[in-house]
């Protein structure tokens, strides 16, 4: 038998996507916010949720906005992700500073980012403070993705997309595949 200790809750190893949140209110400059915290938390209707610590500036948007976007970096961009989440937007266009690309969204007003390879549109359908953070619930309105991260039957490959974790302070890699749903009673 393995013999377990303690350690603080909030040094859990739980990985979290490594996430780039686009929000703004209409006539105003586009911020990015990066986000660890965020989920899916229903297949039908499709939501996800992000968190967000009412002290940041991407929470006074969400709140207004009520609508943001998910965007999925790839491992190649690290570094620009991780810059997001180091300035404010308050103070910084992080889209000119940073070199990313907006695109026109399809139903939202905050723009996709044309670097990452996956990004998701979500409208807010509800918030609830949750402790340190915001939680916005936001149905997935549209799924976007590059065309050279689908496989031969036009679905996403996480191969391709190429995503990462943040775990413990660290980003880290996500591995190669090491089974799928329902493969244990597959004969």
């Amino acid at each position: 038998m393995n013999k377990k200790v303690t350690t603080n809750p909030s040094d859990s190893p739980f990985p979290s996507p490594l996430l780039l949140v686009t929000a703004n209110l209409k006539g105003s400059e586009p911020n990015i916010i990066t986000v660890a915290l965020a989920g899916i938390l229903s297949a039908n209707p499709p939501t996800a949720y992000i968190a967000v610590h009412p002290d940041r500036y991407s929470n006074q948007l969400l709140k207004e906005s009520m609508e943001y976007v998910i965007n999925i970096p790839s491992q190649s961009i690290v570094r620009t992700a991780d810059a997001c989440g180091v300035v404010s937007g308050r103070d910084v266009n992080k889209f000119k500073t940073l070199g990313l690309t907006p695109i026109s969204a399809s139903y939202v007003n905050p723009p996709l980012i044309d670097e990452c390879p996956v990004n998701i549109e979500c409208k807010v359908k509800e918030i609830i403070n949750y402790g340190s953070h915001d939680i916005f619930v936001g149905e997935i309105l549209m799924t976007h993705c590059n065309e050279d991260v689908l496989n031969a039957n036009g679905r996403p490959d996480v191969n391709k997309i190429d995503p990462y974790a943040f775990i413990l302070g660290e980003y880290r890699k996500i591995g190669k595949s090491i089974g799928f749903y329902g493969f244990s009673s597959k004969k």
